[in-house]
């Protein structure tokens, strides 16, 4: 059996073949192995979709705090107390992050 693995980030593809050799897996054991990974796939998928969303979130929530204390952007251009405002919402923002570890996909974009 050949098996082929493809690492997206870097582009590089990695082949493996699998033989049926005295003291391997047998036929059945492969099959149900690829059955597996099928009925994992999608859950994986969930989890890989969970996990983007949540690190999109955060990059945004520090991306905004490094654009309002950058006094070439932001910071010279707004009032305090609109600073003020948008450095709360920040802090709330990372807190919800931290109590809500094991939110889903759908919270994370909300």
């Amino acid at each position: 059996m050949n098996v082929n693995a493809k690492d997206t980030g870097t582009g590089q593809v990695e082949n493996v073949v699998i033989t049926n050799e005295k003291g391997r897996l047998s036929q059945e054991e492969i099959e149900q192995m690829l059955k597996d990974a099928e009925t994992f796939a999608e859950a994986d998928k969930e989890a890989k979709g969970k996990i983007d969303a949540r690190n999109s979130f955060e990059s945004y929530v520090y991306s905004m705090r490094n654009t309002i204390e950058d006094p070439e952007k932001l910071k010279d251009k707004l009032d305090p107390e609109d600073i003020e405002t948008i450095n709360e919402a920040l802090e709330e923002a990372k807190e919800w992050l931290t109590a809500n570890a094991d939110a889903d996909k759908e919270e994370y974009e909300e």
